[in-house]
């Protein structure tokens, strides 16, 4: 494959041309944070989830979801679904919270969703170049959003409209003590096993690398001109080896987590 091709971003037509690409769990750590830092989505999460004691648990939920909506039979992904909406039923705020929030909030639904869009079309631009039908990805990405009971019409109508959505809503995010110490425990975390561990420091690398520059200081991860040259290292092996991978290695978690999926569904 030549350097032009790699660059072009590879033949892709819409989300199942891009999703199903390893790389772009690359890009979870930024949508996470992203996530955290609006306080509605930010206090449900250290409020109800367990995700930082059980973060592993918490990965194969979100792959599994993702994955189902895009490439399951239409069975697969109702069971996501049905999975999903009970796990976001308690998830509301009560006297004691400090900020109001309940995940059936169109809002904040819109907000995970998009977080999910402008991670993984972010970093696989970084790696691929531009994608030509980026309007087409685009569009495609409302399913993930409907899926989590976002009414229809409630995704930004076209790229330019929810960039500057997008822009606007980021200017609104805040990031305070409750939602930063969930971040650190997620960095950092310890009921993992020891390969995830040592994988961590890339992982923060990559996800603060990812992040804008005042949610890097709002979240306080360290970063200068030697970390950002680490992160530029990262981004040019990537671009050097992964579009040259076989498509099983570039597929690779996809494959692994529907399976797991047909097999849990197997079991009745």
């Amino acid at each position: 494959m030549h350097e032009d091709q790699v660059r072009r971003g590879r033949d892709v037509r819409g989300i199942r041309d891009m999703a199903g690409e390893a790389l772009l769990l690359g890009a979870g750590g930024r949508a996470i944070l992203l996530q955290l830092a609006c306080p509605g989505v930010g206090h449900g999460v250290a409020e109800h989830s367990d995700f930082v004691d059980r973060p592993l648990q918490r990965l194969h939920g979100t792959m599994t979801y993702l994955y189902a909506i895009v490439y399951g039979s239409d069975e697969e992904s109702a069971a996501v679904r049905r999975l999903v909406d009970r796990a976001h039923e308690p998830v509301r705020s009560d006297a004691s919270s400090s900020v109001a929030y309940d995940a059936h909030d169109p809002q904040l639904q819109l907000w995970v969703a998009a977080t999910l869009y402008d991670s993984a079309i972010d970093l696989y631009e970084r790696v691929y170049g531009p994608v030509a039908a980026s309007e087409a990805v685009y569009r495609d990405y409302e399913l993930v959003g409907t899926a989590l009971q976002l009414p229809p019409g409630a995704w930004p109508a076209d790229r330019e409209t929810f960039r500057a959505w997008w822009d606007a809503r980021l200017d609104e995010l805040v990031v305070d003590d409750v939602t930063r110490d969930v971040a650190h425990q997620l960095l950092h975390p310890r009921a993992v096993p020891l390969a995830l561990r040592l994988a961590m420091p890339l992982a923060r690398l990559v996800t603060t690398g990812l992040l804008p520059d005042r949610l890097r200081g709002a979240f306080r991860l360290p970063w200068g001109p030697v970390r950002a040259r680490a992160f530029g290292g990262v981004l040019l092996l990537c671009r050097l080896v992964v579009p040259r991978l076989p498509a099983r290695l570039r597929h690779v978690l996809r494959d692994h987590y529907l399976r797991r999926l047909r097999a849990y569904l197997a079991r009745g």
